[in-house]
């Protein structure tokens, strides 16, 4: 998905990351005034190390021994804050982190599908964990930073100006300078770490497309082919990684050529009046340390600025998946009785490439019924699926579902009354009994044995840990076959008047197949089956047939 680099005006993202901070706003606001409890303790420091300095020398009356121990417990003090100020960035850190990866988790899952669809999944999962990091380490690190070294910059200026101000004069001159290629650092490398984050995306893509389909692969001897393609877009990135290193050496050069200078003078000067007797020692020791809190700032700020740059890169990639469509969600409503869909004149077209699936398609599946739904590939048939449980919908015509009273348009809130089993393997990482509590939370011992049964995998008592087998990634440790029983029994557990079979017995042997088709029509009689299949030996075990045809635009 091509999408526009520099998406979002600055001040817009700036105001969305600040709408995503609720709940953690309280920390945020804490590790802000550790910061500048810090700063207020380093200039205290400043003062404090004069005057030691100044008794040590004669130059002032005191006790020294009382001075010293003012300075040590200032330092104590810091080294304190400082404890707590990493206690702090780390708690907001994991809930801020928390918090976010949770939100944009249930965007996407209840995002319209047509939308979902758009993004890779290994381009989702690098928004979810590196770009919703990059949020967590501005919040928490960044931007109360920026606050605290902004505060140092005006606190110790303020404080060189009230001791010499033809110094503070000479350091000022640096700030225009530093705020005009801040401002040029900031919008070109905006664009290239967005290229950088782009890149990343495509290499996990990558990778995870390679993992999932690695038999394939292997099959078809396309390891090379695969490392090939991964190394040329690594190469892509390297050179994208290359052009942000030149760029970020030569503004840093810049800028620290020109902080080195400001030092280098006021340095001078310092001496020139402690030779002339104007100034203390103490007072020169105040003025180098004075000097480095007031360019510390500024290196800070620039140390900070390419993280910043990322951050709000992530926070625009995050932006756009918070753009995704969301369903419109109702109270749902479970309809009594036996249920047919009767679809209606329904035109449907893919909207990416205009391709017209259905025409004009009218079709009644009875209440109670199995239908066996056969068709070449392209023909529709999963796409019917799709309509009737609302995921997509038609362009024009009308989906229905009724019973003997009444019927209700197919939108998310009729989705209840379906139970579905999708082609493939779609076990989820767990136990079986994990996997079959999605179908139906808080199933019983007996339920479950029942579901199983009927899908012809009581196999599952004869493992070790029977119900508590243990699932790798899609079914991991299984065969195909076992997986797909699972997943049938997983859909049979689920209350439901409507039960959608996708090509779910594939992975089955004809006899199993057979068997299981039986269980179905005896123990789900008065629930309305939609078969979606390519073989006809299906056929004999449905009361209806509905054959399909792929639509040929001339």
């Amino acid at each position: 998905m091509r999408l526009n680099k520099t998406k979002y005006p600055l001040r817009q993202i700036l105001r969305w990351l600040w709408s995503h901070h609720k709940g953690c706003r309280v920390q945020a606001v804490t590790n802000v005034v550790v910061g500048l409890l810090l700063v207020g303790l380093g200039l205290a420091g400043v003062e404090t190390l004069r005057r030691l300095t100044d008794i040590a020398t004669g130059a002032r009356e005191g006790d020294i021994l009382a001075m010293a121990g003012l300075f040590a417990s200032i330092l104590v003090m810091e080294l304190l804050l400082h404890i707590a100020s990493t206690w702090v960035a780390a708690v907001l850190g994991v809930k801020t982190q928390n918090l976010m990866q949770q939100k944009f988790f249930a965007r996407l899952l209840n995002g319209k599908w047509s939308g979902v669809e758009r993004f890779h999944s290994g381009d989702v999962l690098n928004r979810l964990f590196g770009d919703v990091g990059d949020i967590v380490r501005l919040m928490t690190e960044v931007l109360p930073s920026a606050v605290v070294v902004v505060v140092q910059f005006v606190a110790s200026f303020v404080y060189l100006y009230t001791m010499d101000s033809s110094l503070a004069l000479i350091l000022i001159v640096v700030s225009p300078i530093f705020l005009i290629l801040s401002r040029l650092y900031f919008m070109k490398m905006r664009r290239i770490v967005r290229k950088i984050k782009d890149s990343n995306s495509a290499l996990q893509s990558i990778i995870q497309e390679s993992v999932q389909h690695k038999m394939v692969i292997k099959v078809l001897e396309r390891s090379g082919l695969m490392v090939d393609k991964l190394e040329s877009r690594q190469k892509v990135l390297r050179g994208q990684v290359k052009s942000r290193a030149r760029f970020s050496i030569f503004s840093k050069t810049l800028i620290n050529v020109g902080f080195a200078g400001a030092y280098l003078t006021a340095l001078v000067w310092g001496l020139l009046q402690l030779q002339d007797g104007l100034i203390t020692v103490g007072v020169l020791m105040a003025f180098t340390q004075l000097i480095n809190r007031i360019q510390r700032p500024l290196l800070d700020m620039a140390r900070l600025l390419p993280t910043f740059v990322n951050s709000m890169t992530s926070a625009e990639r995050l932006m756009e998946l918070e753009e995704l469509p969301l369903e419109q969600v109702g109270q749902a409503r479970a309809i009594d009785g036996k249920v047919g869909i009767r679809f209606t004149d329904v035109t449907y077209s893919y909207s990416d490439n205009g391709r017209t699936v259905l025409r004009s398609f009218s079709h009644d599946f009875r209440p109670g019924t199995f239908t066996a739904i056969l068709g070449e590939t392209g023909a529709g048939k999963t796409t019917l699926i799709r309509l009737m449980l609302a995921l997509i919908r038609q362009n024009s015509g009308k989906v229905c579902l009724y019973n003997e009273k009444e019927e209700f348009d197919a939108d998310t809130t009729t989705r209840c009354n379906f139970s579905y089993v999708p082609q493939g393997n779609t076990l989820f990482s767990g136990t079986i009994r994990d996997n079959l509590l999605m179908g139906q939370p808080g199933a019983t011992e007996e339920q479950m044995r029942r579901a199983l049964n009927a899908a012809m995998a009581d196999f599952v008592f004869e493992l070790p840990d029977g119900l508590d087998t243990v699932c790798g990634e899609q079914g991991g440790g299984l065969s195909e076959g076992q997986a797909q029983r699972i997943a049938i029994a997983r859909a049979l557990i689920r209350p439901c008047r409507v039960l959608l079979l996708d090509e779910a017995t594939s992975a089955l042997d004809v006899q199993t197949e057979h068997s299981l088709l039986e269980n179905i029509k005896q123990e789900f009689a008065d629930t309305t089956i939609i078969f979606v299949t390519h073989r006809l030996a299906v056929v004999g075990f449905t009361s209806d047939q509905l054959t399909m045809h792929k639509i040929i635009d001339r």
